[in-house]
């Protein structure tokens, strides 16, 4: 099989089948053998109802449905795990995302020999204030944390060679970050493409202004992770000695001053020097302890992409 589509949805039975005929005339133009993976994340409305209407019209249309809302990350993940196809194209399900642009990912993708090829939203139809100037600012920051030189991290359309989602692991928040969890893993050839954005024409966005604030945490914690996730004591244990250096040194200049120099002096617990000193050593030893049971944890995870599958189609 050369593509497999997955789109990962909340509450978009609008959409669906005006996306499904989209996809499937393109596929046909172009003579892809495809398949069309549908993960619908505890969805409300009827578009699971809509899924099982084009699933018997198109043997290809695959299908997962969530028990309840476990987020997009959570989606990918199913969606990536069942994906059979060469290269594996990801998109929204609001028709933001053209499905025109999927022959020229695939080129870059299976000819190119891209791994990673992800949109870039150069021109786009959202609101200024609220997502236009916010995303400029996210997408900085995750440039200079991550190395990864893309314009637009969180463009929902991106084409990736089938090994790197096979080996990646998406969970928590990281569907914004996929490209990064790429380049750590050794897949470093990733370029971008610019991809027409269109305005979204049923019902309305499911993120809200509170989906910057988790995206600059996530980076946060994707920069710890690649840095340090598989050696944390080389943080917390440096930082955690470097304090306790600094404590030790001031208790061993109370120390020598009360004995040498001024032993009739104030008693040592009047000084600052002294409360500066046992803060330091408590901090530091609390730095190095976490560090240390880091290491214990980094050695005895499990796999948090956890999600409870309630029904499937073609699977």
């Amino acid at each position: 099989m050369q593509i497999s589509i997955v789109i990962p949805l909340l509450n978009e039975q609008e959409s669906l089948k005006e996306l499904h005929d989209w996809i499937v005339q393109v596929m046909q133009s172009n003579h892809f053998s495809y398949e069309i993976i549908l993960i619908d994340d505890g969805s409300t409305d009827a578009s699971w109802e809509t899924i099982l209407e084009l699933s018997n019209i198109n043997k290809n249309v695959k299908a997962i449905r969530f028990l309840k809302n476990y987020g997009k990350s959570q989606a990918l993940h199913a969606g990536f795990k069942t994906a059979e196809g060469e290269v594996v194209i990801t998109m929204d399900a609001d028709l933001q995302d053209n499905p025109e642009e999927i022959p020229e990912l695939y080129r870059m993708i299976a000819q190119e020999r891209y791994h990673v090829v992800s949109g870039w939203k150069k021109k786009r139809y959202d609101s200024v204030i609220t997502k236009n100037i916010p995303s400029k600012l996210f997408n900085w920051a995750a440039r200079k944390t991550s190395g990864v030189k893309l314009h637009d991290f969180n463009c929902g359309l991106k084409a990736f060679d089938n090994k790197v989602v096979k080996t990646i692991e998406v969970s928590g928040e990281m569907h914004r970050y996929i490209p990064v969890l790429a380049k750590n893993a050794g897949f470093s050839n990733i370029s971008e493409k610019v991809v027409q954005h269109q305005a979204r024409k049923y019902g309305s966005t499911k993120f809200g202004a509170e989906r910057f604030i988790n995206g600059f945490l996530d980076l946060i914690t994707i920069w710890f992770v690649s840095k340090f996730g598989r050696r944390p004591m080389h943080l917390f244990g440096a930082w955690g000695v470097l304090m306790f250096m600094v404590g030790f040194g001031f208790a061993l200049y109370l120390g020598l001053d009360k004995l040498f120099l001024n032993p009739l002096g104030r008693l040592i617990t009047q000084r600052p020097q002294f409360y500066i000193s046992l803060t330091a050593m408590i901090i530091g030893t609390q730095l190095f302890l976490a560090g240390f049971l880091g290491e214990i944890m980094v050695r005895s995870r499990k796999n948090d992409t956890r999600y409870n599958i309630s029904d499937k189609i073609n699977l």
